[in-house]
C-alpha cells in the first residue's frame, strides 16, 4: 500500500491575546494560521505586486487592476489614469500613498474628500521620458524614489531628478537609509545622492539577479538572488550562505524577501510558496499551497508591526499570523476522515476517526514538524473509533467493534463488546476499569503481568452509557441521552446492579434530554442547557450550581468538561470551547477568545482534547487536529493601545447611494444639504490578527447614550434634523481591550427656507414689511380716526334718534293707554247699552205679557184690536233698528271693525248671524241673547249651531273663543 504524505489545510485561527512581544520566537511546531483573501473577496485582479501600509494602519496593494486598500473590514479599488497595473506602492510619513505603473507614477491624496490620483510624470525632464514600468518606490525623508529598469527618478521639492546607468537596472532595495541597485552586467551599486557608486568586492563571487537585500548580522547584508540562493556581504566581499533554507530557495526560485522581528527572514518563491528562516538559515516555517496559501507564486511580501506577514500572490492575497498558540494539521485529501479522538503516545500520534485508527511518528520537542507526518491506517482497525484513553501507560481504543489495546501499529483485542465510549478507573476500587458501552457497563482488571484484561459485564443494566462517573459513596452515575440520569448501586462483588434510581424533571432536572455527568475537582457536577447542577443526597433533588454558573458566564450551558490538569478544565458549549482556570477558591478564569476560531469545528458531542505536556494540548477537529502550545501560564490581560478606529466612508443614502467623503475630519467642515439628510457612516479598526472585534458608537446631537457593542461596522442615520453632530466610535477586542474614541464631525445644513441667505432675506423682507405696516398702520389710524368721528356722529345721531323714538314710543304708549282707556270705556258703554237693550226688551216683553192680562171696566179682556195695536207698538220697540245700528257702530269702535272681518271671511252671514256673533263676542248668556234677538232660548241654540256650520268652526273649538280670536 502506497502511503501518501499528509497535506495540510489551514483554517481560521483562534483569537490571540492582543499583540505579542517582538522578542517572541516564531514556533516551528506547526503551520501558523493563514487567512485567505481571494479575488472574489477584494473584487479586483489576480496578481498583487506590492504591499504598503500607511500611518493610520490601512494596507495598500499594487494590483493588476489598480490600487487596492484594505482597513481590516472594507476593500476599495482605485483605477490608474489609463487603467495600468500598479507594480509598486509605498506610503510616506505624511500619509500620502505613491504608486507606479507602466509609463506612470504619482501619488494619491485627498481631493474633494475622495482619494484621487495626481501624476508626477509631467515633472520629468524631457530628455528622460518614462517608457517602462515603475517597479520600486521608497520614501526617505522628503525624498520619494521611483525606480524602473532604465532609470531612477528622485522626487523632492516638487522637482524630479533622474539617475541612469550605462546598463539596465534590476531592482532598487532599501536597507535603513541606504539604497542598493544591481546594474546588469556590472554588479551591485549604492545610490548616494544622485550618483550610483559600485560596492567594494574583494572576492570573485558576484551575485546576479538580486531580488532581495536585507540587513543581517553585524551590519552585513543578506542578499537573495533568483536562482543562486543567499549571499552575505560584509562590506568587503560576498559569500554564499550555505544552509537548508538556501538549498530550498535555489530549488524553488527566490522572488522577494522581508525581515521579521529583526531576527527572522521570510522569502517568497516562484514555485513553492514561502519559507521563514532564522538568522542561521534554519527553516522555521514552510508555507505553500498544500498548507494554506492560495497560490505558490509569491509576488510580494510585507511584515507589519503586529507580526502579520502579508503575501501578495499571483492569485490572491494571504495573511500569515505569526507566533500563534495554535498550529494546524488537517487532512485536505480526506485520507483519514472525521477525527473523533487523538492522542500522542510513545512518539506516535494516533487519530481515531470514523474510518479507523491512524498513526504517524511524532518528533518530541520543538523540532520542525510541518512536514514530518505520514499517517497510516493500523491494520484491522477499520470502522468507527470513539475513544483513545491512556491509563497506566497503556493506550486503549474504544471501537465500534469492541475495545483494543494499542502498541505501536498493532491492535490487541481485549473486549468484543461493541461501542467502547468511555473508560476510566473505578474510584472505589482502582484495580478495575469501568467502561461505558452501547449496552451497559463493562469492567476490566489487571492480570498478574500488569496488563488490563476484560473481567465481566455488569448485569441488570443494559442502557447506552456515554458518560460514566462514580461518586464518593461508590454509586455509579450514567447519563442517558434522552432519559435523564441513572444512579446505580453495585453489588459488593461488582458483578451486578442491585439498585437503579432514575432521575428526571421530577427531581429538579431541567429536562430529560442532554443531561451529562462529569467530575470537577473531585465533585460530581451535572451539565444541562440551563446550567450546571449539583445533587443533594438528603433531599434527593438537583439544584442549580449558582456560583459556578455565574463565574462561567456563557459557558454555564456547556455540554462537556475535559480535564486539562493543574486545576484547568476544557468546557465545551455546543461547539464552542473555553479553557477554565480554577486558580483560587471562588475565582474562575475563562479563556475562550483564544479558541473562538475553532467554534463548530470539533465533532459535536464527541469533542476530544488530550494533554501532551504541561503546556501542549492536542485538539481533535473534524478533519485533523490542532496543537495548542500554551508556552506561558495565563497572565492578567495587558492594557495595550489599539489603533484608532478609522472613519472610512460617509455616504448619502437619501434616495441614491453616493460617497460624500472617504476621509475623516481633515480640517475642512463637512456640510450636508438638508434634502440629503439620510447618511451612512462606515468605520473600521485596522487590526488584522484574528480577533473578536466589536464597535460602539454614539452620535452626539442625536443619541443620548452609547449604543450596544456590535460587530456591525456601519450605521445609517435617516432624516437627521439640521444642526451640528459629532459621531463617536470606539472598538473593543476580546471583550476587554478598548480603543480610544474616534470623533467625526459634520453638519446638516438647514433647509433653503432656513438658511443664512434665507434668514437675511427674511430680515430685509421684515424691514420692508415693518415700513409697509407702519404706513398701512398710519393710513389705517387716520381711517380709524375718521371712522371713529363718523361713528361718534352716528352714535350721537342714533342716540338722538333713540331718544326721539323713546319719546315717540312714550307718546304712542300714552296714546295706546288712552285708546285702551277709551276702548274700555266704550266697551263698558257698549255693555251698558246692550244691557239697556236687554232690560228694555225684557221690560217690553213683560208689558206685552201684562197687557194680555188687562180687562175693561166690565172685567173682560181688552179687544183684540186694541191688543194688536199695543203689541205692535211693543214689537216695534223691541225690533227698532236704530238700537241695533247704534249698537253696531259702538261695537265696531270697540272691536276693530269686527263685522267687516266677518263679512269679508264669511260673506254668507245674514244680519241676525252678525248680531249673534256680536253677542257671543261679548260673552252674553243665551238668555240675554234670546231677549235681544226676541227669540226663545231654543232658538238661540239653533242659531248657534247654524252659525258654527257657517263659520266652519272646528269640532273641538269653542265658538265664543273662535269669535274672540278674530
Amino acid at each position: 500500500m502506497k502511503h501518501r504524505h499528509l497535506q495540510y489545510c489551514l483554517f481560521y485561527l483562534a483569537l490571540l491575546l492582543p499583540f505579542f512581544a517582538t522578542a517572541d520566537n516564531i514556533k516551528s511546531i506547526g503551520v501558523p494560521y493563514v487567512q485567505n483573501y481571494p479575488k472574489s473577496v477584494y473584487l479586483s485582479g489576480n496578481q498583487n505586486w506590492s504591499i504598503a501600509k500607511d500611518k493610520s494602519g490601512v494596507l495598500y496593494f499594487g494590483n493588476a487592476q489598480g490600487l487596492l486598500s484594505f482597513d481590516g473590514r472594507y476593500w476599495n479599488q482605485y483605477k490608474m489614469p489609463n487603467r495600468q497595473i500598479v507594480r509598486s506602492v509605498a506610503s510616506g510619513a505624511n500619509g500620502i500613498v505613491y504608486t507606479g505603473g507602466f509609463g506612470e507614477f504619482g501619488y494619491w491624496s485627498n481631493k474633494n474628500r475622495l482619494l484621487s490620483y495626481t501624476s508626477l510624470t509631467s515633472l520629468i525632464p524631457a530628455a528622460h521620458g518614462i517608457k517602462d514600468e515603475i517597479w520600486k518606490i521608497y520614501t526617505s525623508g522628503k525624498k520619494v524614489i521611483f525606480q524602473s529598469f532604465s532609470a531612477i527618478y528622485i522626487y523632492e521639492n516638487k522637482k524630479i531628478s533622474v539617475v541612469t546607468a550605462q546598463q539596465s537596472l534590476l531592482f532598487l532595495h532599501q536597507v535603513g537609509q541606504h539604497f542598493y541597485v544591481e546594474v546588469i552586467g556590472r554588479g551591485l551599486f549604492e545610490l548616494i545622492g544622485n550618483k550610483l557608486v559600485p560596492l567594494k568586492n574583494t572576492s570573485l563571487t558576484v551575485p546576479r539577479a538580486i531580488l532581495s537585500i536585507l540587513p543581517y548580522k553585524n551590519g552585513s547584508l543578506l542578499i537573495g538572488t533568483s536562482k543562486d540562493g543567499l549571499f552575505v556581504y560584509n562590506g568587503e566581499s560576498f559569500s554564499p550562505l550555505n544552509t537548508p533554507a538556501n538549498a530550498f530557495l535555489k530549488t524553488y526560485q527566490l522572488n522577494n524577501g522581508t525581515r521579521i522581528q529583526d531576527r527572522y527572514y521570510a522569502y517568497g518563491t516562484i514555485l513553492n510558496g514561502l519559507i521563514i528562516m532564522d538568522e542561521d538559515g534554519n527553516v522555521v516555517q514552510r508555507i505553500n499551497k498544500s498548507s494554506g496559501l492560495q497560490n505558490n507564486t509569491v509576488l510580494s511580501l510585507y511584515a507589519d508591526q503586529d507580526q502579520n506577514l502579508w503575501a501578495g500572490l499571483d492569485n490572491g492575497i494571504d495573511r500569515i499570523e505569526l507566533n500563534s498558540p495554535l498550529y494546524f494539521y488537517f487532512d485536505k485529501t480526506g485520507q483519514f476522515g472525521t477525527v473523533y479522538s487523538s492522542l500522542i503516545y510513545k512518539n506516535n500520534i494516533y487519530l481515531g476517526t470514523n474510518q479507523g485508527l491512524f498513526y504517524s511518528a511524532w518528533a518530541s520537542g520543538t523540532g520542525n514538524l510541518f512536514n514530518s507526518f505520514d499517517f497510516k491506517l493500523i491494520p484491522n482497525s477499520q470502522g468507527q473509533v470513539w475513544d483513545l484513553t491512556l491509563i497506566d501507560d497503556q493506550l486503549f481504543c474504544g471501537h465500534n467493534d469492541g475495545t483494543f489495546k494499542v502498541s505501536g501499529n498493532q491492535l490487541q483485542s481485549i473486549s468484543s463488546i461493541k461501542g467502547g465510549w468511555t473508560i476510566k478507573k473505578l474510584n472505589s476500587d482502582p484495580r478495575f476499569l469501568i467502561q461505558g458501552t452501547y449496552n451497559g457497563l463493562v469492567l476490566f482488571k489487571k492480570d498478574a503481568s500488569g496488563n488490563w484484561k476484560f473481567s465481566h459485564r455488569i448485569e441488570n443494566f443494559g442502557e447506552p452509557s456515554r458518560y460514566v462517573e462514580q461518586d464518593a459513596r461508590g454509586d455509579v452515575w450514567v447519563s442517558h441521552a434522552y432519559r435523564g440520569l441513572y444512579k446505580l448501586t453495585l453489588s459488593p462483588d461488582l458483578r451486578r446492579v442491585t439498585t437503579i434510581k432514575t432521575y428526571n424533571e421530577k427531581n429538579g432536572l431541567p429536562s430529560d434530554y442532554g443531561v451529562n455527568v462529569f467530575t470537577l475537582e473531585n465533585k460530581l457536577v451535572f451539565s444541562s442547557d440551563k446550567g450546571f447542577l449539583i445533587y443533594d443526597e438528603i433531599s434527593n433533588h438537583f439544584s442549580p450550581y449558582g456560583t459556578l454558573n455565574r463565574e462561567l458566564g456563557s459557558f454555564a450551558g456547556s455540554n462537556k468538561i475535559i480535564d486539562a490538569g493543574a486545576k484547568k478544565y476544557w468546557f465545551i458549549n455546543h461547539g464552542k470551547m473555553g479553557l477554565v482556570h480554577l486558580l483560587e477558591p471562588g475565582k474562575v478564569s475563562v479563556d475562550s477568545s483564544t479558541f473562538s476560531i475553532l467554534d463548530g469545528r470539533m465533532v459535536q458531542y464527541y469533542e476530544n482534547i488530550s494533554k501532551i505536556s504541561s503546556n501542549i494540548y492536542l485538539l481533535s477537529v473534524d478533519d485533523g487536529f490542532v496543537i495548542y502550545n500554551a508556552t506561558e501560564p495565563p497572565t492578567p490581560k495587558r492594557n495595550v493601545d489599539l489603533p484608532a478606529v478609522l472613519i472610512r466612508k460617509l455616504e448619502d443614502i437619501t434616495d441614491t447611494y453616493s460617497t460624500i467623503t472617504e476621509f475623516d475630519n481633515d480640517g475642512t467642515e463637512i456640510e450636508i444639504p438638508f434634502k440629503r439628510n439620510s447618511i451612512r457612516i462606515s468605520f473600521a479598526l485596522p487590526y488584522y490578527r484574528q480577533a473578536k472585534i466589536r464597535f460602539q458608537y454614539y452620535l452626539e446631537g442625536y443619541s443620548k447614550q452609547w449604543a450596544d457593542w456590535s460587530a456591525a461596522s456601519q450605521k445609517d442615520f435617516t432624516n437627521l434634523a439640521p444642526g451640528s453632530y459629532v459621531f463617536k466610535v470606539r472598538a473593543r477586542i476580546n471583550e476587554d481591550t478598548v480603543s480610544k474614541i474616534t470623533t467625526f464631525e459634520f453638519t446638516i445644513l438647514p433647509p433653503f427656507y432656513a438658511s443664512n441667505w434665507a434668514l437675511a432675506f427674511y430680515l430685509i423682507l421684515l424691514g420692508f414689511l415693518v415700513m409697509a405696516f407702519k404706513r398701512l398702520y398710519e393710513r389705517k389710524l387716520k381711517k380709524d380716526q375718521e371712522a371713529i368721528a363718523k361713528k361718534l356722529q352716528a352714535e350721537k345721531e342714533a342716540f338722538l334718534k333713540k331718544e326721539a323714538e323713546a319719546t315717540e314710543k312714550q307718546i304712542i304708549k300714552l296714546q295706546t293707554e288712552k285708546l285702551h282707556t277709551e276702548l274700555a270705556g266704550k266697551t263698558r258703554e257698549l255693555a251698558n247699552s246692550a244691557m239697556s237693550l236687554v232690560y228694555k226688551n225684557e221690560l217690553l216683553q213683560k208689558l206685552s205679557q201684562e197687557i194680555l192680562k188687562l180687562k175693561d171696566s166690565n172685567g173682560k179682556p181688552l179687544a183684540e184690536e186694541q191688543l194688536r195695536k199695543l203689541q205692535k207698538v211693543i214689537d216695534e220697540g223691541m225690533n227698532d233698528e236704530r238700537d241695533w245700528n247704534l249698537f253696531e257702530s259702538s261695537f265696531n269702535e270697540a272691536h276693530e271693525s269686527f263685522f267687516k272681518k266677518l263679512k269679508v271671511n264669511h260673506p254668507d252671514l245674514v244680519p241676525n248671524d252678525l248680531k249673534l256673533c256680536a253677542y257671543l263676542r261679548m260673552n252674553m248668556s243665551s238668555k240675554e241673547m234670546a231677549s235681544l234677538l226676541n227669540i226663545s232660548l231654543r232658538g238661540v241654540e239653533i242659531r248657534r249651531y247654524r252659525l258654527r256650520k257657517k263659520l266652519d268652526v272646528p269640532h273641538d273649538k269653542n265658538l265664543v273663543e273662535f269669535l274672540m280670536e278674530l
